[in-house]
């Protein structure tokens, strides 16, 4: 399945265009300052000499190209004629910055030159390449404008020259995947089929024996061996090396490079037909959604080298679930949603979109969560260790930031798929699509107030009257889809197929679809084995997870119980989280009379009625600061 064109996509209004909005006006903004300030953006001046302060850190590259792919999906929408000159300057400097052979790397051009290309395993060049790579795509969408990615095909010319099968070429890979998925965008943009069989080769030749990584480490002089987790972790498991990918099962190590890998992988299978990477990547798809998992869509459940850690292992103050994890996640999932028109990729996209990375900012898109607790106490962070749960207005490792940026400007994306006469309707937002389908030009405009509202409608312009289908997904979350095309009715039992409703017809312009998705309040139960949520609840409404704060239910969250005959009902949020939709209802409350002076008591706890107030996931920690938590005691 392919994408529309970028520029032919644009979201017109509703929830993702405020999201859009508040990224093109502060968040974009706040980034560059961010990476002006901090060196980012003066390193690819190659200014930086030895005995200088803040020497270009070797994963900088990919922060400042993470902001120029944002700002390019921005432009494609929204001219901004200053943000364009920052831009187009940049993008000089890294022109003049590219050594005679095509290499482009701040931190091995100017701090390391003799160190180009020796630790694959644990420095970023690749990775660093990767995200440079989809900028210049991004930013030759949005503006027309070829230099970056005529700089950035002389990049992957050369790097096509070092890596690769030959006896004088080195056979590795990156410890930081994310090349991958970035050289098949490549190929698509430019039509060259070498950027392709790259990708191909990077998949492939991963996790061989003879270990790359040792061999690299051996000619580096390098004889501490390499075991990152402890003796009973297979010791390449942390950068998915740890055998080929096709005989991986389960989801393992670093889990934003594991996501990154798996889109990589869905990627080249889509592009190339692999049937034993499709099944590959089926598998690790299965492993990660129906084990590995939280409810918000995050993954990577430890903390410890931010990774997977073992099936059914979710703990919630503790976990991890890093934005940039939930962001690769996303991609593995829109890229699987192109290889197969199955809707349990769209659903868990939806899921990632609403929940688990939207999180990761600030309503007013100023301040960043690296990680995306479920549970909060402020004590508990504060003894603990870890970092005040309050989101930050940046990191010494700034990766989430400029990531929630791109994924946000380029959303468009992931709305449609199509063929010659299919057009596929994944996630539902206000939006206006304009492609070709049954060799004429057909537009597609909805509105709607998703996912606060429950109606959906589509008005179709056509430049003739044609057959063609028009496939929309049935999200798994919703009980009782309802369509209906020109006010009649569809059976959706006779043309529903893998999650989605397909309308095959001869459609003709003012046609109109309407779609209904009754979100009643849904109770959601963990597996049994997650042994973190057992007699736990969690609220859900259409896509969106809530959650409880202490600002709207008190402190001692814990001591609060939902029992399982209370009823919901709907209350308009305040307006500094946006005026959305609460979810209300009766609640009991542990009493603590009786227990001044003791700590355990053979006495059974008391209750007092209460009242339960939940607030959409996404905007907790947007007030007050005080306790959270989305598993709530039945």
């Amino acid at each position: 399945m392919k994408l529309l064109p970028f520029k032919n996509v644009a979201i017109t209004g509703g929830f993702w265009q405020k999201r859009q909005t508040v990224n093109r006006e502060n968040t974009l903004p706040i980034e560059y300052r961010q990476c002006k300030d901090t060196g980012r953006i003066d390193a690819w001046k190659l200014e930086w000499k030895p005995g200088m302060p803040n020497p270009p850190h070797i994963f900088w590259d990919s922060d400042v190209a993470k902001l120029i792919e944002a700002v390019g999906y921005s432009l494609a929408q929204f001219p901004d004629p200053k943000m364009e000159a920052l831009m187009d300057e940049l993008i000089d400097w890294m022109e003049k910055a590219q050594q005679p052979d095509g290499y482009l790397n701040t931190h091995f051009i100017a701090v390391e030159p003799e160190k180009r290309w020796t630790n694959l395993r644990d420095w970023h060049e690749l990775y660093c390449a990767g995200h440079l790579i989809e900028a210049a795509v991004a930013y030759y969408q949005g503006t027309g404008k070829r230099k970056m990615m005529d700089i950035l095909c002389r990049y992957a010319d050369y790097i096509a020259t070092v890596f690769g099968p030959g006896p004088d070429q080195k056979h590795g890979y990156p410890g930081h995947e994310e090349i991958e998925l970035a050289l098949v965008k490549l190929a698509e943009a430019t039509g060259n089929k070498k950027y392709l069989n790259l990708a191909e080769y990077f998949i492939n030749e991963r996790g061989k024996q003879p270990h790359y990584y040792d061999i690299e480490r051996e000619q580096r002089g390098d004889t501490a061996p390499y075991r990152l987790g402890g003796p009973d972790i297979l010791p390449y498991a942390y950068n998915q090396s740890h055998l080929p990918v096709r005989e991986q099962k389960t989801a393992e190590g670093h889990s934003v490079r594991a996501c990154y890998l798996y889109a990589g992988m869905a990627s080249v299978a889509r592009e190339t037909g692999d049937q034993s990477l499709i099944d590959a990547c089926k598998t690790l798809w299965d492993n990660v959604t129906t084990k590995r998992m939280y409810i918000h869509g995050g993954i990577g459940s430890s903390r410890f080298g931010e990774r997977f850690s073992f099936d059914y292992d979710l703990p919630n103050e503790e976990a991890y679930a890093e934005t940039c994890a939930a962001i690769a996640l996303a991609f593995f999932a829109h890229n699987m949603m192109r290889l197969e028109a199955d809707s349990r990729y769209a659903d868990v996209l939806e899921r990632c979109l609403y929940n688990g990375i939207i999180s990761g900012i600030s309503l007013d898109g100023k301040q960043f969560f690296y990680d995306n607790i479920l549970a909060s106490h402020p004590l508990y962070h504060k003894y603990s260790g870890q970092k005040s749960p309050r989101r930050q207005d940046w990191f010494g490792c700034a990766c989430c930031p400029p990531n929630i940026a791109r994924l946000t400007a380029s959303l468009s994306d992931y709305l449609y798929t199509q063929t010659d006469d299919t057009l596929w309707l994944h996630l539902f937002a206000e939006a206006k699509a304009t492609t070709t389908l049954a060799d004429q030009t057909v537009t597609l405009e909805t509105k709607t107030e998703y996912p606060w509202d429950e109606n959906i409608s589509c008005l179709l312009t056509a430049e003739r009257e044609g057959e063609f289908t028009i496939a929309i997904r049935l999200p798994e979350w919703c009980r009782n889809p309802q369509i209906e095309v020109n006010d009649q009715p569809i059976d959706i039992d006779a043309v529903k197929k893998q999650g989605y409703a397909y309308i095959k017809r001869t459609w003709k312009s003012n046609d109109k679809i309407d779609i209904f998705l009754p979100m009643p309040v849904e109770r959601v139960y963990a597996h049994p084995s997650v042994r973190q949520d057992d007699g736990k609840v969690a609220l859900q409404r259409g896509p969106v997870l809530y959650c409880i704060e202490e600002c709207d239910n008190g402190p001692d969250l814990a001591a609060l119980r939902l029992p399982p005959i209370a009823e919901f009902s709907l209350k308009d949020a305040p307006q500094e989280i946006g005026g959305v939709p609460m979810l209300v209802a009766p609640a009991i409350r542990r009493d603590t009379t009786g227990w001044e002076n003791k700590l355990y008591s053979t006495e059974p706890p008391k209750y007092t009625a209460t009242t339960l107030t939940a607030v959409p996931y996404y905007l907790w920690a947007n007030r007050a600061p005080g306790e959270m938590t989305v598993w709530i005691n039945e």
